[in-house]
């Protein structure tokens, strides 16, 4: 089950009823601080029960008092079918469970005077005709007593034993349901639908937060060493022993003091009367853990940078131990303003793990920043504006101008033309400059190209990644300066999200008349030859599938970022031709030479 969307309504500045799409993968929300960003993370898990934010009085909407805090998600992506009655599957359509685009769509409202217990209400599509609007109210005794009511058929039912047979026999009996959009309270339901509360929840997202505050606080345990958290979760999974064994101290220590005292009678027994023992407070379990480094130096004597790194890691590794333990179906992490106090470069590897995150079948991310080289690697399809107007924060998306707003909110700007520039060469990363401007040089000077790109002038610009923000400035920029531009992206075959989303992305541009391509191999990294890295033979193993980026990372103790940068530039023209060439079924061609010369065409 995915979240789509989420509303919120009477949630601290949010006085109107908002509104905002929820992306598949990956949902980035930016804006000036105290705009209402964390205020949408904070409104989702209120709503998800989480157990790091609590409802407060303080959250409701100040400027209306009485008023009633209403926080609504919907869900799609939704399993064929569920065990409502007993053991007997059944299916929510079947239920009139879900709404008009059949979606699940689960509704909470809080009071002031009930913080921890909301009124909970599906919102569907349900029939509304008398006698026919109420039966997730009626246990099966009163299905039994409205079907004889009705006159239905009963011979007919298929099975008497589940609920949802004489429900649906009963609908199937009514010639004009007079569907419409119902609240139903899930409160009021009887009989086997009283277990769809459970049912339902257990079918809902387990949500995670992790908040940009914990680092903040002095005084917090987990920021002064991650492990201490283990620590505490350990202790409440042992809770039941531990107290046993606490129990089983005390009656043994009771036992030998009892001992003493009956001693003590033999030789004072006014004495010894007055005399009774007794534990003066809990036993404390504290145990004193830590992670050292290399150097011997525990982690948690670092800075808050590399404390804070780990304890978002064991954030992520704890979110997921919960979904195996709690047999959740999938997991939505929200993360606050992941970036603080991390180095550029962690900054971009924690984006670049979260789209991964996302991009897996059972989880979502949703995230705050300011930072612009987070917000430019983020796909524009999940960003989100938030802004404070004077009726309360509205969030927008989804447009031209909007974007253009994001982009400017965050600072980001694509890398300037270069002066003279004729073509531009969309690019993912710095790998790929080194990987282009060396092959185009070497094939020029070897003759199997006419040209290099720096005779073409053509730019080769680092974007990020196709649909992203940044992507997105700088076509905007190519096109305002009528500068022809091409795209060239990674096959990404390890990742069957990220490869289809750049075929995707070449066939759209290809149809726009645009020059666009993507390797055949994984990466450009697996054309390498492993002869120019120095390793002893079979260290290393590339093939065209392989994920040659991490192994020859791993093998040579660089940056994954690194590897074409300090590697391509050692591959001679032989080994260039030999990793580019394949066979189309008919002929030997090469690769890259191809590409090179499709992408030169832009320059007459």
């Amino acid at each position: 089950m995915r979240l789509k969307e989420v509303t919120i309504h009477n949630f601290r500045g949010y006085s109107s009823r908002t509104t905002l799409p929820i992306d598949k993968c990956i949902t980035g929300f930016v804006g000036k601080n105290d705009n209402g960003k964390s205020s949408i993370l904070e409104a989702l898990a209120v709503f998800f029960n989480c157990d790091s934010v609590s409802l407060e009085k303080d959250d409701f909407y100040i400027g209306q008092p009485n008023c009633l805090i209403e926080i609504t998600c919907t869900f799609d992506n939704l399993p064929a079918e569920v065990v409502i009655d007993e053991t007997n599957p059944t299916n929510l359509a079947d239920e009139h469970l879900l709404n008009v685009n059949g979606e699940l769509q689960i509704k909470k409202v809080y009071k002031r005077t009930q913080l921890k217990a909301p009124t909970v209400f599906v919102v569907s599509q349900h029939p509304t005709t008398e006698n026919y609007n109420d039966l997730h109210k009626l246990d099966l005794k009163g299905l039994k007593a409205r079907v004889a009511q009705l006159t239905v058929n009963a011979d007919a039912i298929d099975d008497k034993r589940r609920s949802a047979s004489w429900r649906n026999s009963i609908w199937n009996h009514c010639d004009e349901l007079r569907i419409e959009n119902v609240d139903l309270d899930i409160s009021e339901f009887a009989g086997d639908s009283k277990k769809l509360q459970e049912k339902i929840q257990s079918l809902l997202p387990l949500f995670e937060i992790f908040k940009v505050d914990r680092e903040n606080k002095d005084n917090d345990p987990v920021a002064k060493s991650p492990l201490q958290e283990a620590v505490d979760l350990a202790k409440k999974e042992f809770s039941d022993r531990i107290l046993q064994l606490e129990q089983e101290i005390k009656d043994k220590v009771i036992e030998r003091a009892n001992l003493t005292i009956e001693k003590l009678k033999e030789m004072d027994s006014s004495l010894a009367q007055a005399l009774s023992p007794k534990f003066k407070s809990p036993p404390k379990w504290s145990f004193d853990f830590s992670i050292d480094g290399d150097d011997g130096v525990p982690i948690n004597k670092r800075g808050s940078g590399v404390k804070r790194l780990i304890l978002l890691n064991f954030f992520r590794a704890e979110a997921e131990r919960k979904v195996a333990s709690q047999n959740a179906p999938s997991v939505i992490y929200a993360f606050e303003e992941p970036e603080t106090s991390q180095h550029p470069n962690y900054q971009e590897m924690l984006i670049e793990a979260f789209i991964r995150l996302g991009q897996k079948d059972n989880c979502q991310v949703l995230l705050t920043t300011h930072v612009p080289a987070l917000g430019a690697m983020l796909p524009i399809e999940g960003l989100r504006l938030v802004r404070k107007t004077e009726h309360g924060p509205i969030v927008e998306y989804g447009n031209d101008d909007i974007i253009e707003e994001i982009a400017k909110t965050l600072g980001v700007l694509p890398d300037p033309i270069p002066k003279g520039a004729q073509a531009l060469l969309l690019v993912e990363g710095p790998g790929d400059v080194v990987f282009f401007k060396h092959t185009s040089e070497l094939l020029k000077q070897n003759g199997h190209i006419p040209h290099s790109f720096a005779e073409k002038n053509i730019a080769l610009v680092i974007m990020g990644g196709c649909g992203t923000l940044k992507h997105w400035r700088t076509k905007k920029i190519a096109e305002q300066f009528e500068v022809p531009y091409g795209v060239f992206l990674d096959a990404d075959l390890t990742n069957p999200v990220n490869s289809r989303v750049n075929n995707e992305h070449i066939t759209e541009l290809r149809a726009e008349g645009k020059k666009a391509h993507t390797t055949k191999k994984n990466e450009i990294e697996n054309y390498l030859d492993v002869a120019v890295l120095g390793l002893p033979a079979g260290t290393v193993n590339i093939t065209d599938t392989s994920d040659a980026k991490k192994d020859i990372a791993n093998a040579k103790q660089v940056r994954p970022t690194e590897v074409m940068e300090r590697y391509w530039p050692l591959m001679t023209i032989e080994q260039i031709r030999a990793s580019e060439m394949f066979n189309d079924g008919v002929n030997y061609r090469f690769e890259l030479t191809e590409i090179i010369s499709d992408f030169l065409t832009m320059v007459p």
